[in-house]
């Protein structure tokens, strides 16, 4: 059946959709709402994926997904983008070819920019310092609004800004992401334990806070590539939160601290 007048062929509109996924693929057809409907649609499934994860069956190998990811996704892009491309025109100015290559090489990274600055950032976990709870090269997201916005907020640069903005305060067993001033540009990752006029100690390898010293229940041997000897603990805070820890039978200078 042939294109009624006035509207882009099918052709063009899957190789667009191909190369520029469904936003690029509406824009062309100008169908400007569906393109930030997608784009929308788009950010939130993001946004989800970062607080729930992606559902994994263990020991299922996903390596053959990942290879077949780009050409599926490609695919896909054409399928939802081709049936809309008889009944729209091609008669804004966000539908001519050079817009439509400016707007999707750039709103999406924009998008991710926005993302990144004011919601979540992605980091990697470099040593084995918070294990059991995060891995050597596991990857995780962090609120980027939980306390509030400061200088480091942004990619880019520090903001001209004092303190922070729209601030609230950190909560004994938060996993935080944080800069030193005396190394600005190296992140560490950390468990809170203690907030501001508590006394921390280390004393015979437990932990005391205000010379309290917290829950402990031993959970049994652990081990792995790395580390042979050590047992499985769980720690709970005063206020409830309970989080696995290791306890090295070998004894170490931070025992007693």
């Amino acid at each position: 059946m042939s294109r009624e007048p006035g509207s882009r062929s099918r052709w063009s509109t899957a190789l667009v959709s191909l190369f520029g996924g469904p936003f690029g693929g509406f824009l062309w057809i100008g169908a400007g709402r569906a393109a930030i409907v997608w784009l929308i649609v788009v950010s939130l499934a993001t946004i989800a994926v970062c607080y729930v994860g992606l559902p994994v069956l263990p020991g299922t190998d996903l390596a053959w997904l990942a290879d077949f990811a780009g050409l599926g996704l490609a695919a896909l892009s054409a399928a939802i983008v081709v049936p809309f491309a008889r009944r729209s025109r091609p008669d804004k100015w966000y539908a001519h070819g050079l817009w439509v290559l400016v707007l999707v090489l750039l709103t999406p990274y924009g998008a991710a920019l926005a993302i990144r600055t004011f919601l979540f950032q992605p980091f990697s976990m470099p040593s084995g310092s918070m294990e059991p709870t995060l891995q050597v090269g596991d990857y995780f997201f962090a609120s980027k609004y939980a306390y509030g916005y400061g200088r480091y907020s942004v990619p880019f640069g520090p903001l001209p800004v004092d303190g922070r903005v729209l601030g609230s305060p950190p909560r004994r067993g938060d996993v935080v992401v944080f800069r030193s001033r005396s190394d600005p540009e190296t992140d560490y990752v950390k468990r809170i334990v203690g907030l501001p006029g508590d006394r921390i100690q280390m004393i015979d390898g437990r932990l005391y806070i205000n010379r309290v010293p917290v829950e402990l229940e031993d959970l049994g041997d652990y081990a792995t590539e790395d580390i042979r000897l050590a047992r499985l603990q769980r720690e709970t805070l005063p206020e409830g939160v309970s989080y696995l820890v290791i306890d090295n039978d070998v004894s170490s200078p931070g025992d007693d601290a």
